[in-house]
């Protein structure tokens, strides 16, 4: 006999066209009358995830809270799912997701004495391969989702999805919507009593959605009458995932299996609101940079690990992560309130961060006469070489016709440092920034002194123009930038050219205003290009009063880098590109500064490369992708890379803030803005914007994009690039700080004898104060072992991984023991 399980359930967005206060009120009401359907009506179970949405219950009805409870030991309410929220599930770290699933298990354990094992995820626009491990190692076995729900989006309605790591998980896709409109849920169960199938389950998920109200007292009824009609015939039940997928699994082996991710969908979401995709990556780093730095200080006893503090800041990180905030298709207000809510974040991380570099800071010496100490803490187990900036204050101001240049020493020797263009406008020799390069130490304080000698001037900076262009030359790398054009003509990395001229050419890309993009998977119509500013266009924009400069120009020149800069225009809108160019390695970074004012318009960025028929591959969740290289729109993290099998090279592009690109032909093309308008929704063939007044769209103002471009040998880029990107998105923290002299320098916190590895997170135990735990990845794909060490406590543990694997170890501080240990900390 069939059996029709049917899900009842209520979908409820705490944010989309309404701000969180509407959500909370929905879900309120929500739960009130689906407890009172589950007292009144027998055989009858409401399901329903969402840890975020049971913590308001809990704080604004604690009565129906208790109540909640009661069902829940009664069987009557099932607690589906177990995660914080249901969040994009393609743009958060793979850190991130291991957070939304251990505070909400975390959350159902403690409260409801429960953990599920199906895993839901019915409205996110598409999921990252890189979620099965992680779905696995959490006491999962099964998994629900529904978009893309224009397609079947693995080989089949159900089918074994396969993880990077080879880790398998039972999958379903929703095929007809996962809500009803009020009063019509009998419609689509009698539908699916009625089909022609041979599948002996099927799941049918009803409940009025998208605002709550779930079930209601008519659709009950009616669906009671059908299954009285459909007995012995059709077996249907009200039901839970658990139940359906312990139905399923008897398919066992004969399920179809699909080692890709599912994906793409509303692309558009890729890139719209920017601003929000932007800060949200800002307070990942934070926020998993300041547990390592309070982890550190906090295992050798230099503070008390605020963990409290902690715990507010990650929920302000996980409801930014909800499926219509981080993807931007919520409205002005609740974009706006959003970014509200990760500034609090920031600010906690911020305070905490500060409060942890002190700390750290014990035992530096007192500074020399005439020193200015800078201290750079590396939160990274391994060392980290690189390009370090921090500005500070002279002693004294300097009224006199002359340039303090800041040098850099460390441990009494000098090394490559420069003078650059501070943040402040006051035009006296006071405030200084300094730029220079070093290696700093694992896990551990670096200490640099800066000493000032005193120019006549400040250095002018040294151009070399070759037929007119600006050519910059080391021993491994030759850039030249046409200064006719702006844009970067080479890109020459020991003798090997890299990209085709006219590089990081900023294009106008046509565009509607729905902010999902739900038509198309690709942008592809180019409508216009940024041009060169004329000396006066550009002089004008500059806010410069006197004379007449260039638009491309050299604006900074020292032992450490070359900084050029040229600014452009399209339409209304403007850009300066400014690229810095270093004395040593080949990684360029290149800044992108928007005034941005187009409307249903997307900017792209073009870097056309030599490699027209490469593979293109980006960072995901715990994880590399392949890409399409047909103008697709894909989605990665923080980094993209076009790589040639033939010619063993490889192109990396490191970002710090956006999602989408598209690639073919061999030409790279990062998404940076859209002018979409706000939750302007196709339906049917109505008009999708209003058309009887202004109507505000998103991202038009100045915004901000940083990129670091690298290439070489490609099994050499792709060992490197993962910690390359996790250094620019997780910034070693400088401060001019002058130390007191006292206490004992802290030892190095965790150090990493390999150099691919990544740790993740290093963060005290969900239980127990003196717990501490670890989480590292092999982010190639090869199997590998790495040793980690904490010298601190003279402990050591080696870990073996195969390709793709996350591993958790659990460190004991009073037990002093360092050992493996699961994901979710049980």
């Amino acid at each position: 006999m069939r059996k029709l399980h049917l899900l009842s359930n209520a979908h409820l967005d705490p944010v989309w066209q309404w701000e969180w206060e509407e959500g909370a009120a929905a879900a309120v009401s929500t739960f009130r009358a689906a407890a009172a359907f589950c007292e009144e009506y027998e055989g009858y179970v409401f399901n329903h995830n969402e840890a975020l949405l049971y913590k308001w219950i809990e704080e604004y009805e604690p009565s129906l809270f208790r109540k909640i409870q009661g069902l829940v030991q009664a069987g009557k309410w099932h607690i589906m799912g177990g995660w914080y929220l249901q969040p994009d599930c393609n743009m958060p770290s793979g850190e991130s997701i291991v957070r939304q699933i251990l505070l909400g298990r975390t959350f159902f354990k403690d409260k409801f004495g429960v953990s599920s094992t199906t895993a839901i995820n019915f409205d996110s626009f598409g999921h990252s391969r890189g979620l099965v491990q992680l779905i696995r190692k959490a006491g999962f076995d099964s998994y629900l989702f529904m978009r893309p729900e224009d397609r079947v989006a693995g080989p089949a309605q159900e089918f074994i999805w396969v993880g990077f790591d080879g880790s398998e998980v039972l999958t379903h896709q929703i095929q007809d919507g996962y809500n009803t409109l009020l009063g019509q849920a009998h419609i689509k169960v009698e539908e699916r009593i009625n089909k022609q199938t041979t599948q002996e389950f099927e799941l049918v998920l009803w409940g009025v959605g998208n605002h709550g109200g779930g079930p209601s007292r008519l659709d009950l009824n009616r669906i009671g009458a059908l299954i009285e009609s459909t007995k012995g015939n059709v077996e249907v039940l009200h039901s839970t995932p658990e139940a359906y997928f312990a139905d399923l699994s008897k398919k066992g082996d004969a399920l179809p299996r699909h080692e890709r991710d599912l994906n793409p969908r509303f692309v558009g979401c890729y890139t719209s609101m920017i601003r929000i995709k932007q800060k949200h990556r800002h307070l990942e780093n934070e926020l998993y940079q300041t547990e390592k730095m309070l982890s550190s200080a906090a295992l050798q006893g230099y503070l008390r690990y605020p963990k409290e503090e902690l715990n507010e800041a990650f929920h302000d990180l996980m409801v930014a992560e909800f499926h219509d905030i981080l993807p931007g298709t919520s409205i002005q207000p609740a974009e706006e309130a959003s970014l509200r809510l990760m500034d609090h974040g920031l600010e906690i991380a911020s305070r905490l961060k500060t409060r942890a570099f002190f700390a750290l800071s014990s035992g530096q010496r007192e500074a020399g006469e005439g020193e200015y100490p800078i201290l750079v803490y590396n939160p990274h187990p391994y060392p980290v070489r690189g390009v370090f900036e921090c500005e500070f204050m002279l002693a004294d101001q300097n009224w006199q016709d002359q340039f303090s240049m800041p040098v850099v020493y460390q441990d009494g020797v000098r090394i490559s440092s420069q003078a650059e263009k501070e943040h402040s406008n006051l035009n006296l020799d006071w405030r200084k920034r300094v730029v220079f390069e070093a290696q700093l130490s694992p896990s551990s304080m670096n200490r640099f002194d800066c000493r000032i000698e005193l120019l006549p001037s400040k250095p002018n900076p040294q151009v070399v123009l070759e037929d007119g262009d600006i050519h910059f030359r080391t021993s491994s790398l030759h850039v030249v930038i046409n200064t006719q054009t702006g844009l970067m003509d080479q890109y020459m990395v020991k003798g090997i050219p890299y990209l085709k001229g006219g590089a990081f050419q900023p294009l106008a890309i046509t565009d509607n205003g729905d902010p999902w993009r739900m038509d198309t998977d690709g942008f592809e119509n180019v409508k216009g290009a940024f041009r060169l500013m004329s000396p006066e266009e550009g002089t004008a924009f500059s806010g410069i009063t006197e004379g007449t400069l260039p638009s491309v120009r050299v604006i900074e020149d020292g032992e450490v880098r070359t900084v050029i800069e040229s600014l452009l225009m399209y339409g209304h809108s403007a850009a300066v590109i400014t690229y810095k160019l270093p004395k040593n390695g080949t990684e360029i970074e290149i800044h992108v500064r928007v005034f941005w004012q187009e409307k249903d318009t997307m900017l792209k960025l073009a870097i056309p490369t030599v490699l027209d028929e490469g593979i293109y591959a980006g960072q995901t969740i715990f994880g590399v992708q392949s890409l399409e290289t047909d103008g697709t729109e894909v989605v990665a993290q923080k980094w993209t890379a076009l790589m040639s099998e033939t010619d063993n090279v490889a192109i990396t592009l490191i970002n710090d803030g956006i999602y989408g690109s598209d690639c073919s032909n061999g030409v790279i093309r990062p998404s940076l803005l859209r002018g979409a308008a706000y939750t302007a929704h196709p339906i049917l063939d109505r008009p999708l914007m209003p058309n009887d007044r202004f109507s505000p769209r998103i991202d038009q103002g100045e915004r901000m994009f940083r990129f670091w471009l690298n290439a070489g040998p490609k099994s050499e880029r792709l060992r490197c690039i993962d910690r390359e990107a996790l250094q620019w998105n997780e910034k070693p923290y400088a401060l001019s700080f002058f130390p007191h002299g006292e206490g004992q320098i802290p030892a190095t916190a965790v150090q990493l004898d390999d150099d691919v590895i990544q740790m993740t997170a290093f963060k005290r135990a969900e239980q127990g104060e003196d717990t501490y735990i670890l989480r590292l990845f092999e982010p190639t794909g090869l199997a590998r072992s790495t040793v980690v060490r904490i010298p601190s406590m003279d402990l050591e543990i080696r870990l073996e991984f195969n390709g793709f694997e996350v591993k958790t170890c659990k460190l004991d501080k009073r037990m002093r023991t360092i050992i493996e240990y699961e994901l979710m900390e049980e």
